[in-house]
């Protein structure tokens, strides 16, 4: 039976350069974090029915905003309000513990916060499910430092045709 064991890696630096006092082990410490935040999401979920799971994934995600460092809430703030209005059929909700949209039960786009994971811009992401098709190829992510009037008006044209 082969050894299915992940071996810690040595980290390498920018340079290439191995140090030594650190190892990878797969997964950094906020992805870890946000499977315990999916796990308890669906727990939750399968304890209550599905009109009150319509009714708090609102409160939820509103909530998850609120605790957002204030670049990023700006932000989510803003596209939470042009889904909710570009697209009312899809239904606010955590996912992995981050702001989504989802049209019967599936995520089809969803904010990740630069804080959460320590990057460097906010994204505003779609799944497969998204009707984003152009030709062979198409963002699927966006980077989000700030929004201006014109992202506003382009956000609220891809969420439609997300969901159209």
């Amino acid at each position: 039976m082969p050894n299915t064991q992940r071996t810690p890696k040595s980290a390498r630096s920018t340079t290439g350069a191995v140090t030594a006092d650190k190892t990878y082990d797969g997964f950094t410490e906020e992805e870890r974090g946000a499977m315990k935040e999916r796990a308890r999401e669906l727990k939750a979920s399968s304890r209550r029915g599905s009109r009150t799971a319509k009714a708090d994934g609102d409160s939820e995600v509103r909530a998850k905003i609120a605790e957002m460092s204030e670049a990023d809430r700006v932000i989510a703030e803003r596209i939470h309000d042009i889904v909710r209005n570009s697209a009312p059929e899809l239904a606010p909700k955590l996912w992995y513990g981050m702001p989504a949209y989802a049209g019967n039960g599936k995520v089809v786009c969803f904010f990740q916060s630069a804080q959460k994971f320590k990057t460097r811009y906010a994204t505003l992401g779609f799944s497969d499910l998204a009707k984003l098709d152009d030709g062979t190829m198409w963002p699927s992510a966006y980077a989000l430092t700030e929004l201006n009037a014109d992202d506003e008006t382009r956000i609220g044209e891809l969420i439609k045709r997300a969901v159209s």
